[in-house]
């Protein structure tokens, strides 16, 4: 199983979700767009794709929702011909995680969303608590930092 991280205390609670969830994709990444994990994808511009869009996905239908009955919509679940999309978001000490699974028919929505609670539980209990103070909006190394995890990411 290809699984890479950047946050490593997301790895154990990640993998026991990809086995038991049995899903072929899977992202765990900020609000903002920024992957902390995934797992089956080959190139790291399908990675970076599927983030910005889960993010925007996930802050537009928040709001939406907010407007609509004055709470944000919950977890997305989309189902195409051969695969199907879950989208759902996580609490965490470190703040709130977005999860981006992609399944077949080797399993089930109910049972992605069974094991999702549980991957919700296992990311709150494993993260390590929040920084005092927030992180600089974009530092000058900002470019080179991103270079680094992606490579890191991808074990180049």
């Amino acid at each position: 199983m290809t699984l890479a991280v950047v946050e490593h205390w997301i790895e154990e609670p990640l993998r026991h979700f990809l086995d038991d969830a049995q899903v072929l994709l899977a992202l765990v990444l900020t609000p903002s767009g920024q992957v902390l994990a995934q797992h089956g994808f080959t190139r790291a511009v399908d990675v970076m794709s599927a983030c910005a869009l889960a993010a925007a996905i996930q802050a537009s239908s928040a709001e939406l929702g907010r407007q609509l009955q004055d709470r944000p919509f919950g977890a997305l679940h989309h189902a195409g011909c051969a695969r199907q999309l879950f989208l759902a978001s996580a609490d965490t000490p470190r703040g709130p995680l977005l999860v981006v699974s992609v399944f077949d028919d080797a399993t089930s929505i109910g049972l992605v969303q069974l094991y999702f609670e549980e991957l919700r539980g296992r990311l709150a209990a494993s993260a390590p608590p929040a920084h005092a103070t927030p992180p600089a909006p974009l530092a000058d190394t900002f470019e080179r930092d991103l270079d680094r995890n992606l490579a890191l990411l991808f074990r180049r």
